[in-house]
């Protein structure tokens, strides 16, 4: 007869009180001794070329910090609100906390992070949960800076505060349900009448959009044909917004369809420095770098679960890091870090000193997302049957990965985005005889 350890009868019992009880996924692991669940969340092993000398102080501080911070206030319940397609709002001022929200903008309440230090902190934040750095990208990187460098002063001075320390919440809505890719053809409308604007249309894929306070919205002027950004309230008369449903990956970002029925926006938040798709390419730059790097630590937490995962289980009377497949798979994805580390690096210093081209940020998402895929591929096969479990974390960060390799840019949008830059030469409109 095989004896039962106290936990595992303890588990039982607690199980057969009722059909309606549940056990959570630590009293699953606890119950089934294998490997410890992603709730109680690995060390950074993940550095293996010490990254870490290349960052200052600073920047090497707030790493530690906002690493702490993850792993104690989200890793606990990821999982849990990954498989409701939720978002955890109780996380949000522990976020503020931070003081990350506004990244890179000085002044506002804004910290005024160096490039470096912002991706450092997405990267930190996707670690654990690529939901949540997609939360902060599209609240920061994206409407917070649109504002910044290309709203009015008064506008700066009356939105970003808030949204600094994540009081309000922001969002960006440029995709339409025709027009993903193809970034130029926008079919909503601004129409100019007096005192301000309206506004009709569609947008899809909004991150954020069924809660933010603000939305930055991009429609075409329909009297100079040009693109022009407005800023949005909450609860605008003629504004709805649905949650798409059904998603495989980021299921904690709340993405939605907005409809604009003649919603009607006043000329103090048309945003003046929006007048052409050229106005916005500045923040989408920065943004893809930012992207960059949440993708850099979503390889990252993979990795360190691998890790300890394979010193952990054992198979055969010896622990699965022992057989020589698992530890040529586990340097791959080691090696794959390594560099896209210093690629990500580098794109941050090109911005910094104001060197990096498009074509430079384009060729960074492109392959940095590639062999993030094959990490997580790769980590997916190392933990077998439990590769497919969300509570392991690797199942999870397979479906993340799939809409970040396709936003900001798809792979091939992206190495075309890189080939026109090296070539002088256009393929995103071949002539019509060929079509």
């Amino acid at each position: 007869m095989t004896i039962q350890s106290s936990k595992h009868q303890d588990s039982q019992k607690t199980a057969s009180k009722g059909s309606n009880y549940k056990l959570s996924p630590l009293d699953v692991c606890m119950a089934f001794p294998q490997a410890k669940p992603a709730s109680i969340f690995p060390p950074c092993t993940s550095d293996y070329f010490q990254f870490a000398d290349l960052l200052t102080p600073e920047e090497q501080a707030l790493r530690l910090k906002v690493r702490k911070c993850v792993e104690k206030e989200v890793a606990p319940i990821m999982t849990t609100y990954w498989e409701k397609a939720e978002f955890p709002f109780q996380v949000v001022p522990k976020l503020g906390d931070l003081n990350i929200s506004g990244g890179i903008i000085k002044g506002y309440g804004c910290p005024g992070l160096s490039v470096t230090a912002n991706a450092i902190a997405g990267a930190e934040i996707a670690r654990v949960d690529a939901s949540c750095a997609t939360f902060i990208i599209a609240h920061s990187s994206l409407a917070m800076l649109t504002i910044d460098m290309c709203g009015s002063e008064i506008q700066k001075q009356k939105y970003l505060p808030s949204l600094a320390k994540l009081h309000t919440v922001a969002c960006w809505g440029w995709a339409e349900p025709d027009y993903g890719s193809d970034a130029t053809g926008l079919t909503s409308t601004a129409t100019k009448v007096e005192g301000g604007w309206v506004l009709e249309g569609q947008k899809r894929w909004v991150g954020n959009s069924t809660f933010a306070n603000v939305l930055i919205i991009f429609a075409t002027n329909r009297d100079t044909n040009n693109i022009n950004g407005f800023i949005v309230k909450k609860h605008a008369p003629g504004l709805n917004v649905t949650k798409i449903e059904n998603k495989i990956g980021l299921r904690m970002v709340q993405n939605g369809d907005i409809m604009l029925n003649r919603v009607f926006v006043p000329d103090e938040d048309r945003l003046p420095g929006v007048n052409s798709f050229r106005d916005t390419s500045k923040v989408l730059a920065f943004s893809r770098v930012m992207v960059v790097w949440q993708t850099i630590g979503i390889a990252m937490g993979v990795y360190d679960m691998c890790h300890r995962y394979l010193q952990e289980r054992k198979q055969f009377g010896a622990p699965l890091a022992a057989f020589q497949i698992n530890q040529q798979k586990l340097v791959k994805m080691l090696s794959n870090i390594q560099a896209m580390f210093l690629m990500g690096w580098r794109l941050c210093k090109l911005y910094e000193s104001g060197k990096m081209t498009s074509g430079q940020a384009s060729l960074g998402k492109s392959w940095v997302t590639l062999k993030a895929r094959e990490s997580v591929a790769l980590g997916r096969e190392l933990l077998g049957g439990n590769g497919i479990i969300a509570d392991f974390l690797v199942a999870k960060a397979f479906g993340d990965l799939e809409p970040i390799f396709s936003y900001e840019g798809t792979y091939d949008i992206n190495t075309l985005g890189t080939a026109k830059e090296i070539t002088g030469i256009s393929s995103f409109r071949p002539p019509a005889s060929r079509l």
